[in-house]
């Protein structure tokens, strides 16, 4: 979803000066140290729970320690599971005839790919530490069946077959990597019965049909590309047995297995693909289906009515995965804040990998590791910020956003009361091309951060190289945070501010795969680390506003606009499915009255910070203004989730669910449901409604002497 910037924002940000903090913290930046962080902790594999992933949990901390912040490991003992057994075959496969046409075809067992080979030109794709391709949170199981090809294996796809009468009971799904997380692929197919799912990369979609392939001249996906990942869909993130609770030594965990994936599941690149879809003789997918495959998209392996002796290819699938609690932990460094130590800013990344993970994660973790270096400098040389900044490299990420989550439900009543913002870094630099998904509450303080960093050529600033909204140049684009990372249990259920940060642009993809190195990243993103340069500045000169004493951190008539827009969003979506839609549209106008209150707001407290550092009741205003939104009891059905402006979309995992209790209950066409989160979310903007008229009282000027 996009989110513009107004004009009335756009005249309080053209009046807002840069301070030394930022200027400095942008101007310290160095390439050559972003060079040697990637390389010290891409020097491995380090998949959670490893002796890899141990060593680099201790290679952070040292250096945390090096630049001068206070360094905490934060041990976890987290369910994590690991294959021991992996196998994929075509079993009674037919094998043409030898080229002079004297030998028969036969038929026989074709094993299928399920790791990556190793590459002359990278090394590092040697590493004996490197594990085959897999899905973390598979059922384990031994299967043998005909196939069914159910394109992105979304809950829409699932639906088409059953329209076109496609059985897809005791199959062995297909499914191409997109459209979805790859765990609700797993989910809707253990629902529709299915016996086991296999997942492929199309090289439409990161491959060949991109452009070059690696290391062939180019940086997407060839054909023994792998994609790793968790298949967890859960309603919640973080450590399965331990929702809203801390996962540490001892914690006694609640059963989940029957929340877990059954069927097993196994992810292959696009070769083997081919190999499966080539023996197929089913009908031919509908176009929309068809890939970047040289061969025929069939919806199923066997033709109608065919013989037992004519029958299509049948597969051969056997998964054993062992679930143990394992050892990880999450590197908390801080930087004591100089005027008001006791609120603070959150910068993090995960450190965790499938693989190298020299894209994902860590063109984001370099970021955070040098964002640290730049801010300790500056402490070290007397420019401390007023707020206190905190470092994070979180652990177990890949699992299911364990580390994160984990820290959060450790302390959600202090980040509550005290974090101002959380900056999200993951996989972050990976091309020139600078883009934010945020809160509505951060976005003028991320676009005057924006206008303080220059431009990689020189020429302008990363505020000129934002996307820009279609029919309005001046406008920037800004996007909705959603699921798939870190920022979730901050920003859905502590409803901390939060902003993810990054840069694309780059010709490849190597996720989640063996070949995510640093060879491949410094051949297709860069070996002059511009792209991390610029996040890095990025984030600087955003943490360097928002720990600012004198920073509100609560963009209140751009909030209030974009509520207004969302719920008469709301209220047209209720009227199109023939829903009660007059209390949304009541609702709507009613926010709408709050414009001015908020544009005051804004005024104001710009105003007095133009002067001094905000007031403790000022501040104490702005928390309730971020907490307005807080669900008592969670969200309706997903009780873990808090946050009743956002929480991330219940059937792809990574989109966001804005106002999600009203759109589920939009989308389900419950009227009774909607009438229910319709009141729950009036009753928010009652708080918000209060909340802005304190803090609009707190500064006036007859208030302060």
């Amino acid at each position: 979803m996009i989110l513009t910037i107004s004009s009335i924002s756009a005249l309080l940000f053209a009046q807002v000066p840069v301070d030394s903090l930022v200027a400095n913290s942008v101007e310290a930046v160095s390439r050559t140290e972003l060079a040697k962080f990637h390389a010290f902790l891409a020097s491995e594999p380090h998949v959670a729970g490893s002796s890899g992933d141990a060593r680099v949990i201790e290679k952070i901390a040292k250096t945390f320690v090096d630049f001068g912040l206070e360094v905490e490991i934060d041990r976890l003992e987290l369910l994590l599971p690991r294959p021991t057994e992996s196998l994929l075959e075509i079993v009674d496969a037919e094998f043409p005839q030898s080229p002079d046409q004297t030998i028969a075809p036969r038929r026989g067992i074709l094993p299928l790919a399920i790791t990556e080979p190793n590459l002359a030109v990278d090394p590092q794709t040697a590493h004996p530490d490197l594990n085959l391709g897999w899905n973390a949170w598979s059922g384990s199981g031994d299967v043998e069946s005909s196939v069914v090809y159910v394109n992105y294996g979304t809950r829409e796809d699932f639906a088409q077959l059953k329209l076109l009468g496609v059985e897809t009971k005791g199959k062995v799904a297909l499914a191409r990597y997109g459209g979805n997380f790859r765990g609700y692929k797993a989910k809707f197919a253990q629902d529709a019965g299915c016996a086991a799912l296999v997942i492929f990369t199309d090289p439409i979609d990161a491959g060949s049909g991109k452009g070059t392939v690696w290391p062939a001249g180019g940086g997407w996906a060839n054909d023994a590309c792998i994609q790793r990942g968790s298949l967890l869909t859960l309603p919640y993130p973080g450590d399965p047995g331990t929702p809203g609770r801390k996962s540490v030594p001892g914690i006694v965990r609640a059963p989940t297995e029957e929340l877990l994936p059954k069927i097993p599941v196994q992810p292959i690149g696009y070769a083997a693909a081919r190999e499966i879809f080539a023996r197929m003789k089913g009908e031919v997918a509908p176009s929309a289906w068809i890939g970047g495959l040289p061969c025929e998209y069939r919806l199923t392996s066997d033709a109608a009515n065919a013989s037992e002796a004519d029958a299509g290819v049948r597969l051969h699938l056997k998964i054993d995965q062992e679930r143990v609690v394992q050892s990880t932990a999450n590197v908390i460094g801080r930087l004591q804040g100089a005027t008001i130590p006791e609120e603070f800013v959150v910068v993090g990344c995960h450190h965790d990998a499938w693989c190298f993970g020299a894209a994902d994660p860590l063109a984001g973790t370099i970021c955070l590791m040098e964002s640290a270096r730049d801010f300790g400098l500056l402490a070290k040389n007397g420019q401390r910020s007023d707020r206190t900044i905190i470092f994070a490299a979180w652990g177990a990420e890949e699992f299911g956003i364990f580390g994160s989550t984990e820290w959060v439900e450790g302390m959600e009543r202090e980040l509550g009361a005290r974090c101002v913002a959380y900056i999200n870094l993951d996989m972050a630099a990976m091309g020139l091309k600078p883009g934010f998904s945020a809160s509505p509450w951060l976005h003028g303080e991320l676009l005057r951060a924006a206008a303080a960093v220059p431009a990689p050529d020189g020429d302008g600033t990363a505020l000129d190289l934002l996307p820009r909204v279609e029919g309005d140049s001046s406008a920037r684009a800004i996007g909705e945070l959603g699921g798939g990372s870190d920022h979730v249990a901050f920003w859905c259920r502590a409803l901390v501010p939060s902003v993810s940060i990054s840069s694309h642009g780059s010709a490849g993809n190597s996720y989640h795969s063996n070949y995510d190195t640093v060879a491949w990243y410094q051949a297709t993103v860069g070996g002059d680390y511009r792209a991390a340069e610029l996040v890095t500045r990025l984030t600087n000169a955003f943490v360097a506003r928002m720990s600012d004493a004198r920073v509100s951190g609560f963009d209140a008539e751009r909030t209030i606009a974009l509520l207004h827009a969302r719920v008469m969003s709301a209220a047209r979506k209720a009227q199109e499915a023939r829903l009660p839609f007059g209390a949304l549209e009541s609702l709507a106008l009613r926010v709408e009255k709050l414009g001015t209150l908020a544009t005051s707001c804004d005024e104001a407290v710009f105003a007095a910070s133009d002067a001094h550092a905000l007031s403790a009741r000022t501040r104490d205003g702005l928390r309730e203004c971020r907490n307005a939104f807080k669900a008592s009891g969670g969200l309706a059905g997903r009780p873990w989730f808090s946050n009743l402006y956002a929480a991330t979309d219940r059937f792809t995992g990574y989109g966001t669910s804005v106002l999600p209790e009203v759109s589920e209950a939009i989308e389900d066409r419950e009227a009774e449901r909607l009438a229910r989160a319709t009141q729950r979310l009036q009753d928010a903007v009652s708080r918000l409604e209060s909340a802005l008229v304190a803090l609009r009282a707190s500064v006036d000027p007859l208030d302060r002497q």
